[in-house]
């Protein structure tokens, strides 16, 4: 299973860097190419064999995955409660604002740890969690403008969009594909969209949605642990 899992990553990092980008987007950073030492240890330790439920992300945030290589990776949580860390590489052309300081970022990824937080305290270990859940991202890559802001893969070009996300689609499906879940959930409203475009007609997986842990959103901020639980068991993920 990781093997196969790796297999995915590699032909998705080769579909990406065949992809160009242009203005707004000035540096664009994949963490499965210079962070793939913690990639492939989140994957061996906790992505072999079946699960019942998959969360998709949209792309990585610069203080999170793009840091430490992992999903929603808020650089304590993936240290001290994943068990993660590796050595980190560097993009090959680094935004002056958005240096990569791997675990050494002071900066922590408030969705990130939102996120995390919520596993560990719903089910108290790795291991129980990823007992049933395996969690990714849609698109692996950060992009950036001239000024360090993120920019997220539906603000791209039109055209620039849909090579993007005909090399994600096919990663999603083979991912779906080779753990065969019961759920399949979009952290997030763009994520769910990619995810009924790219599975339609999938028989067998139930797609739903979960609201994103973003500081950006009023409500999440209001306590996004309880709207999390509550979405959970109004689509069936989790027991009422």
């Amino acid at each position: 299973m990781a093997d196969e899992l790796q297999d995915i990553t590699d032909d998705l990092t080769r579909d990406l860097n065949a992809l160009r980008f242009a203005a707004p987007v000035t540096h664009v950073y994949n963490p499965l190419t210079y962070a793939r030492p913690a990639w492939d240890q989140y994957c061996q330790r906790y992505g072999q064999g079946r699960r019942r439920v998959l969360f998709f992300g949209m792309n990585p945030g610069p203080f999170g995955m793009a840091q430490v290589g992992v999903p929603f990776g808020e650089v304590a949580m993936v240290r001290d409660w994943l068990g993660i860390e590796a050595p980190i590489g560097q993009p090959d052309v680094v935004h002056p604002k958005r240096p990569v300081q791997g675990f050494a970022c002071p900066r922590s990824e408030v969705s990130g740890q939102r996120f995390w937080s919520w596993a560990r305290d719903t089910f108290g270990t790795p291991e129980r969690f990823f007992a049933e859940f395996f969690v990714t991202n849609y698109c692996p890559l950060c992009f950036m403008g001239a000024s360090g802001a993120n920019l997220t893969p539906d603000k791209l070009p039109a055209a620039e969009r849909a090579a993007l996300f005909a090399v994600c689609d096919r990663a999603l499906q083979r991912t779906v594909a080779l753990m065969q879940p019961e759920f399949v959930v979009g952290v997030g409203q763009f994520a769910e969209q990619r995810l009924k475009i790219a599975l339609a007609g999938v028989p067998g997986v139930r797609i739903a949605r979960v609201p994103h842990p973003s500081p950006a959103s009023p409500q999440a901020n209001a306590g996004w642990a309880k709207l999390m639980d509550a979405a959970l068991r109004e689509s069936g993920v989790m027991a009422p």
